[in-house]
């Protein structure tokens, strides 16, 4: 067990993605440092974790403590309708599961939801033994935090698309709660596009006064702004270093925004 001295590492965990960050306020030079590891195909999520976990250089970092983002499909849940005694039952009837994952959630008091999600069973064991303290929740708390709170500027309606690991998270909110939020898979262009232009449609949005704004990592993000322009006028492409200062993780190359969103901002 890594159990020595130092505060919290952040380990990143996706089907074909795992990184490492950490927060150093006292390095002026990099407070903050992060570290993709390229995954070995053929062995598990959590055979990976395990391997990555042994390095010597890692293991003497001395972290007792993890804060796991999981990249993993979200349940959201009023928060007067949730229930901990039945989430395994909602959680399977909206994911069906193969019965080896371990269903947590988060409360996200500020949004009045509770987000549910899964893990393996195998990954939680990973993680307990090679960390005292572990904390877990889906990568996209910290972006649906921030935006929340952007979305109070100014009085039009907005819609936002996070893209990241070739997939498309689009949200809305109204006042303290969701409005919308699905996840859609979004490789190409015109997958983002079509899933953008259908949920505006859906939420009867006004193409000349409501607001679309994009954010996150997208080979083709300008011939998609682009395209979507031709229906909506107001569309906008967020700049991680504008929104959060020139904070030190806004320079780091690669880095998700979602990650930069929960180093910035600290939740």
């Amino acid at each position: 067990m890594i159990n020595q001295g130092k505060g919290r590492i952040i380990i990143r965990i996706g089907q074909n993605h795992l990184s490492f960050s950490t927060i150093d306020p006292m390095q002026a030079e990099a407070p903050v440092t992060y570290a993709p590891y390229v995954m070995k195909s053929g062995i598990s999520v959590p055979a990976n974790l395990r391997e990555a976990l042994s390095d010597a250089d890692l293991r003497e970092m001395g972290y007792r403590k993890v804060l796991a983002m999981i990249d993993t499909p979200v349940l959201l849940v009023p928060i007067e309708q949730f229930e901990e005694n039945s989430i395994s039952v909602m959680y399977n009837q909206a994911f069906p599961r193969k019965g080896m994952d371990m269903v947590l959630y988060n409360v996200l008091s500020d949004l009045n939801a509770v987000s549910v999600f899964a893990i393996s069973k195998d990954l939680n064991t990973v993680l307990h033994d090679n960390f005292a303290d572990v904390k877990m929740m889906p990568v996209m708390s910290p972006v649906w935090r921030h935006l929340h709170q952007r979305s109070f500027t100014g009085n039009r309606n907005k819609v936002y698309g996070y893209l990241h690991d070739r997939k498309l998270d689009i949200f809305s909110f109204q006042q303290n709660r969701f409005k919308f939020c699905n996840q859609f898979e979004a490789i190409r262009q015109q997958d983002a596009l079509y899933f953008l232009l259908y949920v505006w449609k859906q939420l009867m949005l006004d193409n000349e006064t409501d607001e679309m704004h994009l954010v996150g990592s997208f080979a083709e993000m300008p011939e998609l702004v682009n395209e979507l322009r031709r229906y909506i006028q107001k569309v906008y492409v967020i700049n991680p270093s504008a929104e959060f200062n020139r904070a030190p993780a806004t320079n780091i190359k690669d880095m998700p925004f979602d990650l930069m969103a929960l180093i910035s901002k600290g939740r």
